[in-house]
């Protein structure tokens, strides 16, 4: 295969600090790059050298001619005034009734959830996450030979996390990402780049392949440098003795990578850090009765809600956007009163509340009077650990604990954010997206310290990993008014979202009937099955024209590999005008259909 990109001994500083320092890479045709590294280690800036964003201080990049590129980097710039439909569908250039009637772009349009923002929102007025999900989908609708992307994932629920690896792994094109999604990257990368200390090492395969590997890395290291000091004893004992000790070398295993783990204990003992938790809380942590949630303008979330979080308990929360998650949380809180029922809470109850705002961290300290401002000590678990331990735990160094708040990154303040909530000792956590803004090696040093942490925990996270890591038990809000257990956990939160049968489909539905000036009032008024069986057939005809386009790239393929064969090339050829005929059946039933249901 041929490179895309290549990288050639480049260097890139910003003041003194070297992030790429003589790095030579490249980017293959179809290749599936995931990049992992601490924040602040030169992502983005190897990302922006690479999309030619940034030029690099010395060494060479070098594109293939006609390259077919899109990058969509934190730092992007809408166009003022612009529509999202500009954006969007703009730069593909066609006319309405084209992008209406590809299953592709639809299906980028709903899996975005740019359907519910609607194509002639103004950009100006969109939030940061919202703003991001218009870049991406902007991307993702060209036909591309490489996409680069920066957090891809940072504002989009479960669900969307889904759709996305799915829609990559069905594309031809090169990817590029950076992530520290967990899930995402093992299943969408093919490569793994680690960006550290200012050189890129490349790991084969996703997110479990990286960590084994780097594992064994380590441990190699450790046993070179182990037979460094072992030589050096030697030579020292020869020097005064006059003899060189004639013992003999430890010998190393070197094994499958279950070796690695052989020795590793549980991640916790569930048992009694529950039992812990008990004596720690009491009977009563927080209860619902009888409650239900609305949004400020009125709109019913939850109703007659009765949830009961016991001692210990260890609870996964997910759902679309909107339906409710941060409301449900705000509540246990106690900062929101429900609409109607009650709240409960134990005597013995602290909590400790993770918010997606960063808005209550003292711009006027530095990072150690930050966390001490809080507490001195903190026992988790069995462990008695610092302020600057603690701090340490979760990625500042010494030297980092001595830096303004005001002079730190958005990922930086959210893990203060965690450090000064765990420094209070709750004995419940509500965790609103904790992942977002953290790297992959802070999520492992915070995992772990909620391993041993005793108490009722609850977290709202898109991070698959963490939420199957930490939780004990899944709970989902499907926008019907209740609050359902999962004993499948995610797998099966996201197999009830698919039987549902919308998928997104009939928002994508009701955009191309009011961008076309459809009417739903020229419609029969349907009742409330029959509407149901409508929105089934549409997702039925979405995925039928999605396999019909599958089958139609095949065939176009196998024609041209058939131009010596004239017998096959007429059987393909009549195979292919079945196929299109059938696809060209199913899309015009697909747009009656859609402007019935508008």
């Amino acid at each position: 295969m041929a490179n895309l990109i290549n990288l050639e001994q480049v260097s890139k500083s910003f003041g003194i600090k070297p992030l790429l320092d003589s790095v030579s890479l490249g980017v293959e045709e179809g290749e599936r790059i995931g990049v992992v590294g601490l924040n602040g280690g030169g992502k983005t800036t190897m990302l922006e050298v690479l999309a030619g964003l940034e030029e690099p201080d010395s060494g060479r990049v070098s594109r293939v001619g006609g390259l077919r590129m899109a990058v969509v980097t934190q730092r992007g710039v809408l166009p003022a005034g612009s529509t999202v439909g500009d954006v969007v569908l703009g730069p593909l250039g066609v006319a309405e009734h084209e992008w209406a009637g590809d299953a592709r772009i639809r299906s980028v349009l709903a899996g975005i959830g740019i359907d519910n923002l609607g194509l002639d929102a103004v950009v100006d007025g969109l939030s940061g996450g919202e703003r991001r999900r218009v870049a991406l989908a902007a991307a993702l609708v060209q036909d591309l030979d490489l996409l680069v992307l920066d957090e891809p994932t940072n504002h989009l629920d479960v669900e969307g996390v889904q759709w996305l690896a799915e829609h990559l792994l069905s594309r031809r094109s090169a990817l590029v990402v950076v992530t520290h999604d967990r899930w995402f990257l093992d299943t969408v990368a093919t490569r793994t780049w680690e960006v550290v200390g200012g050189k890129v090492e490349s790991y084969d395969g996703g997110y479990n392949d990286w960590i084994f590997a780097r594992a064994e890395r380590a441990r190699q290291a450790d046993a070179m440098e182990e037979r460094r000091r072992n030589l050096a004893r030697k030579e020292l004992a020869w020097l005064r003795r006059g003899a060189p000790a004639r013992t003999s070398k430890p010998k190393y295993r070197i094994d499958a990578a279950e070796a690695l783990i052989a020795n590793v204990p549980p991640p916790r003992d569930s048992v009694a850090l529950a039992s812990f938790a008990k004596r720690r809380l009491g009977r009563i942590v927080i209860e619902l009765e009888d409650a239900s949630l609305t949004t400020p303008d009125g709109r019913e979330l939850v109703h007659d809600l009765t949830w009961r979080l016991g001692p210990g308990e260890r609870i996964g929360l997910v759902g679309v956007n909107g339906s409710g998650k941060t409301t449900l949380l705000r509540t246990l809180a106690g900062e929101l009163e429900p609409a109607s029922g009650r709240r409960v809470q134990g005597q013995t109850v602290e909590i400790g509340w993770l918010r997606q705002e960063l808005d209550d961290l003292p711009t006027d300290m530095r990072v150690l009077e930050a966390v001490q401002d809080v507490a001195e000590r903190i026992t988790l678990g069995d462990k008695e650990m610092s302020a600057g331990q603690l701090a340490e735990r979760l990625g500042f160094t010494p030297a980092k604990q001595r830096t303004p708040v005001g002079d730190l990154s958005g990922g930086e303040r959210r893990r203060l954010q965690l450090t000064r909530v765990l420094m209070a000792e709750p004995n419940v956590l509500l965790l609103d997206e904790p992942t977002n803004d953290l790297d992959i090696d802070t999520l492992q040093q915070l995992e772990d310290l909620l391993d041993g942490w005793a108490g009722t925990l609850v977290v709202i996270s898109h991070d698959r990993y963490l939420i199957e890591r930490i939780c004990d038990s899944t709970w989902a809000l499907f926008g019907d008014g209740k609050l359902t257990n999962l004993p499948g956990g995610i797998e099966e939160y996201l197999r009830r979202r698919a039987e549902l049968g919308d998928g997104g489909v009939p928002s994508v539905a009701s955009t191309v009937a009011r961008q076309s000036g459809a009417e739903s009032a020229a419609s029969p008024k349907r009742d409330g099955a029959a509407e149901r069986a409508a929105r089934k057939e549409l997702a039925r005809l979405e995925r039928a024209v999605a396999k019909f386009t599958e089958r139609e790239e095949k065939l176009h393929h196998q024609l041209a590999e058939a131009a010596t064969d004239p017998d096959r090339l007429q059987k393909l050829d009549a195979e292919l005008r079945q196929v299109v005929a059938e696809k060209e059946a199913a899309e015009e039933q697909w747009m009656e259909l859609a402007e019935e249901v508008g």
